[in-house]
């Protein structure tokens, strides 16, 4: 794996890509264009996702500046000519933020890493022995793949595995060692926890020094933090949908519901504390994350309060 920073000359590629793909609203056949690019070199995709990760920064928490070059880049054709947005959105990605992008996500940064996606996208790979990778949004994974071993470094984010009888794979997350035995299954890095679904097969937590081997049988969720190993009687989301573009829940908690829609847009989504413990059940597309929001008003008491595209906090009617 490289751990190079991308060349100048891939990174002002990757913003032209970017510009375009805004511009064509969804044109497949560019958006083809565009991964063909990416993946003809390892510094496009180093290129994109450290342009794709500055879209992440869109409240301006850590970035000061990124906030206001992206909102030109979503403008550019009403308010500046091309070369301006460009020349705007170069300085802050290879310049004002050089300091920021070496240091975010504590050097796991998605540019570096093997396998990564960026807001909103989900990504599949296949490794030589057959096993099958789907990344989830916001996601960066590394590989160690050889004679000895089959090893993935969950480094950020969410990753469904689904292995053969070849061998067993191993996950490496914070928390703990995961080797999948034929089956599927999924694991998620939050801040504080790793949360483990399987739907076939078993899989074996290994916690060197905390106790004796574990295992995750087919149809259990797990919770796994630096306190120990935990099986979920009960869960509030369907941990597979995401593979089918789907969030499947069942009586969650509004916060918690709109902190899982945030993964997959830019910017704030939040709501006030008076309707945080609201409940709600169902199955939500996640290809358009606005539209999605839309459904909200309609199914409980609430309100959209949105002050930019990237800002929007929901409400109680009263």
């Amino acid at each position: 794996m490289s751990t190079g920073q991308p060349d100048a000359t891939s990174v002002k590629q990757a913003i032209q890509w970017m510009l375009k793909l805004r511009e064509s609203g969804h044109d497949p056949a560019l958006q083809q264009q565009c991964a063909q690019w990416r993946e003809a070199r390892h510094e496009h995709e180093q290129a994109w996702q450290r342009l794709v990760h500055l879209h992440q920064e869109l409240d301006m928490r850590a970035i000061p500046g990124a906030g206001l070059a992206l909102q030109t880049l979503e403008s550019s054709q009403r308010r500046l000519h091309r070369r301006q947005a460009l020349k705007l959105l170069g300085g802050v990605a290879m310049v004002g933020s050089a300091a920021w992008l070496g240091a975010a996500l504590d050097g796991t940064n998605t540019w570096t890493s093997d396998y990564a996606t960026g807001t909103g996208e989900r990504r599949s790979f296949r490794l030589p022995d057959g096993t099958s990778v789907q990344l989830n949004t916001r996601s960066a994974v590394d590989l160690v793949f050889n004679d000895g071993q089959n090893l993935i470094r969950l480094k950020q984010g969410e990753m469904m595995t689904t292995c053969g009888p070849q061998r067993p794979v191993l996950v490496q997350t914070r928390d703990a060692l995961l080797e999948g035995l034929e089956g599927r299954f999924v694991a998620r890095q939050d801040s504080d926890c790793t949360r483990v679904s399987v739907s076939h097969g078993r899989v074996a937590i290994h916690r060197p020094g905390k106790g004796a081997m574990q295992w995750i049988e087919s149809g259990q969720n797990w919770r796994l933090d630096a306190q120990g190993a935990y099986r979920l009687e009960q869960v509030d989301m369907d941990a597979m949908a995401w593979t089918e573009g789907l969030i499947v829940t069942r009586d969650i908690r509004l916060i918690d519901f709109l902190a899982q829609v945030s993964r997959y847009r830019h910017g704030y989504l939040g709501c006030s504390n008076d309707i945080a413990d609201l409940r709600l059940s169902g199955v939500f597309r996640l290809e358009d994350p606005e539209q999605l929001l839309l459904v909200l008003p309609r199914t409980l008491p609430v309100k959209l309060r949105q002050v930019t595209r990237w800002w929007v906090r929901v409400e109680g009617l009263v």
